[in-house]
């Protein structure tokens, strides 16, 4: 084995560093979960070192040759990689293996190269590598959303605003609302990708590589657009990391909302939802009961996410330029940030799949409470009464029958006329639970026609998503590298 110096720094220093310290400012304890990320930006370099005289083509061959024998070696022993006695971070594990494994040799392909720009580099494949696996997760939990849609049908549910309710929409409306936010966060992953997808390699330290390496090299070998245009903001920038984490936060906000909406309807109270026994608990104490776990771990987990944004957000402010040793405070928060979407998302989807709607409950909880008021005033409107006036009518007309223990469709048509000459026999026809579905006849509206259209349109965009994110895993690592 090749006697290595203690630090890679060491050289200027003539006393050890403090015991503690040593082990508090390292960062191989979490940043071995770069360890794919910077295997692969090794080798680029390699090719970039290479093409600049600095290996041979043996020598550049014998080094990618054995950075990939590394990854192979440690795919099964990451706990090695973590708990490393030697190892600073994970590039001078890299640096370790690979000196041993060709001597001298590895030392060289340090020429050129920072771990500033590394990290930098690391973290941007990092976040790539686990973006196209989200994306398809969000489109996996959109097709069950979209499943349940279509089994529904025609079936119907009280919309709520303000948690009163308000009128009739289609449970397939209310499931497409959640598709039409997951596709909104599918883009907004893939423009993630679209600005954090330049390379760092060749930025050095600050003010950028010292050796005439051609950067295009290691940016085309990792699937980059271009090299970064400014060697001090390659190295200190980390707004990719908190646009990561800011994007997961909206998607945690949306799987909350979701949760929370399943929570009630799953109440007695509510009873709309019978919650799937694999993905529910009981109680320890009371023998009845089935508790959503689930869902309320759901919404929990939005605040753990947002809070690795603003761990982030805290982080950045007022750091000088370039690179701080905050930064590597930065990591952390968006490997456990990472980890908790892509748990959540792997439950949403057969969850989703596995809940039972009540539709005769949902159907008779929209037959009181005046849901097709809004319709009665479309009628009058229709009349050629002012909507204004028409609310005015319909509002009496609600108070009249609150007062008598009815709805609006219960009333005789001389009670009706007692709040307008309008009122006829086709009124009793436009307050109907379909007439009331078919009145929001408008792109994006509840009508009955509109939500089949629109579903097949979603089935269409989400599909889209299926096709071009749908293999790619994180249990494959080095699938999700050569499709990044």
């Amino acid at each position: 084995m090749t006697e290595q110096p203690a630090k890679m720094w060491s050289g200027r220093f003539r006393a050890a560093p403090d015991p503690f310290f040593d082990q508090w400012q390292r960062s191989i304890s979490f940043d071995w979960l770069l360890l794919w990320e910077e295997l692969a930006a090794s080798r680029a370099h390699a090719l970039a070192l290479s093409a600049a005289g600095v290996f041979t083509a043996d020598e550049c061959d014998r080094i990618v040759r054995a950075l990939k024998a590394i990854g192979t070696d440690y795919s099964t022993k990451l706990d090695q990689v973590r708990d490393d006695p030697q190892a600073e971070d994970i590039h001078h594990f890299v640096e370790l293996r690979l000196t041993e494994a060709v001597g001298p040799l590895g030392l060289k392909l340090h020429t050129g190269r920072s771990r500033n720009e590394q990290i930098a580099t690391d973290l941007r494949l990092y976040i790539r590598n686990r973006i196209e696996p989200l994306v398809g997760q969000l489109a996996e939990w959109a097709q069950a959303l979209l499943a349940q849609a279509k089994t529904a049908g025609d079936a119907v549910m009280p919309a709520y605003t303000h948690l009163q309710r308000a009128e009739p929409v289609l449970v397939a409306h209310w499931l497409l609302a959640y598709v039409e936010m997951l596709l909104r966060d599918a883009s907004r992953l893939e423009d993630c990708i679209a600005r954090l997808n330049y390379c760092p390699l060749g930025s050095g330290a600050v003010a950028g590589a010292t050796l005439p390496i051609d950067r295009s090299i290691a940016a085309r070998e990792l699937n980059f657009i271009a090299p970064t245009a400014n060697s001090m903001d390659a190295t200190s920038g980390r707004d990719f990391v908190l646009e990561y984490l800011q994007v997961l936060t909206q998607i945690a906000l949306h799987a909350s909302r979701f949760g929370e909406e399943i929570t009630l309807f799953a109440t007695a109270e509510f009873g709309f939802v019978d919650l799937p026994e694999a993905f529910s608990t009981g109680s320890s104490a009371m023998p009845q009961k089935k508790n959503p776990d689930l869902t309320e771990l759901v919404r929990a987990k939005v605040g753990r996410i947002h809070g690795a944004a603003e761990t982030v957000t805290l982080l950045l402010k007022g750091l000088p330029l370039a690179y701080n040793k905050d930064l590597q405070e930065t990591q952390e928060p968006v490997f456990a940030a990472s980890a908790e979407a892509h748990k959540m998302m792997r439950v949403l989807a057969p969850f989703t799949s596995a809940l039972v709607f009540r539709t005769a409950r949902m159907r008779a909880a929209c037959a009181t409470g005046f849901l097709n008021a809004m319709a009665a005033a479309t009628y009058l409107v229709h009349k050629g009464v002012p909507f204004r006036k028409a609310h005015e009518k319909i509002g009496n007309a609600v108070r009249y029958c609150l007062d008598k223990g009815c709805e609006l469709g219960d009333l005789s048509l001389d009670e009706l006329r007692q709040f307008g000459d309008e009122f006829a026999d086709d009124f009793f026809a436009a307050v109907t639970l379909e007439a009331t579905l078919d009145c929001h006849d408008v792109i994006g509206g509840t009508a009955r026609h509109r939500v089949r259209e629109a579903l097949a349109a979603a089935e269409q965009r989400v599909q889209a998503l299926v096709d071009r994110y749908g293999s790619v895993t994180l249990d494959q690592p080095e699938a999700a590298h050569a499709r990044a």
